[in-house]
């Protein structure tokens, strides 16, 4: 049971997104009027230490008015490959700079509204170069057991779901 997209147009736009209304014909014949939002690409990378900690930001959302742990991450910029995206963020945001980064996983966090695509990466080295650029970024910046990233997802300290998604994959990867 495949829908189809007839057609689809711009309804708004910025230098992050793309609101777009997609006439969708459904395995039954009906139309809709379907409201997509098209985005960047979403570059994620944290570094796991020899104590299988991972490199976490602690910060508020104002638009879901939360707080949570979360990866360094953001947008891939015009002519910029992921990996590197991946980099620029986690030093910007953390003040650590990543080793050769690995490439952990790719996730869309809402495919039933946008086209978002998070790729995830890790590095087992990372050397502080100092307080991060982007400090605004978050409230604090730390090192978190691997091990109490299973209970703290179940807390909801981590409400971010490609956050919660790597931290998962990497718990999986370093404790089994």
């Amino acid at each position: 049971m495949q829908w189809t997209k007839l057609s689809e147009r711009s309804v708004y736009e910025n230098r992050w997104f793309r609101v777009n209304l997609a006439d969708v014909e459904l395995p039954d014949g009906r139309h809709l009027d379907h409201y997509l939002i098209r985005l960047r690409p979403v570059a994620v990378a944290t570094a796991v230490n020899e104590a299988d900690e991972v490199l976490m930001l602690w910060r508020h959302r104002f638009i879901t008015d939360s707080w949570g742990w979360e990866l360094a991450a953001g947008i891939v910029e015009d002519g910029e490959d992921v990996e590197s995206a991946a980099a620029r963020e986690m030093e910007e945001e953390t003040g650590w700079r990543p080793g050769p980064l690995r490439h952990l996983l790719t996730v869309e966090p809402s495919n039933g509204l946008t086209d978002a695509r998070h790729h995830l990466y890790w590095t087992e080295r990372a050397t502080y170069t100092g307080p991060p650029e982007d400090a605004f970024e978050s409230s604090r910046r730390a090192w978190i057991p691997l091990k109490q990233v299973p209970d703290m997802i179940a807390r909801g300290e981590v409400p971010a779901a490609n956050t919660a998604a790597g931290l998962l994959m990497l718990h999986h990867l370093r404790l089994g």
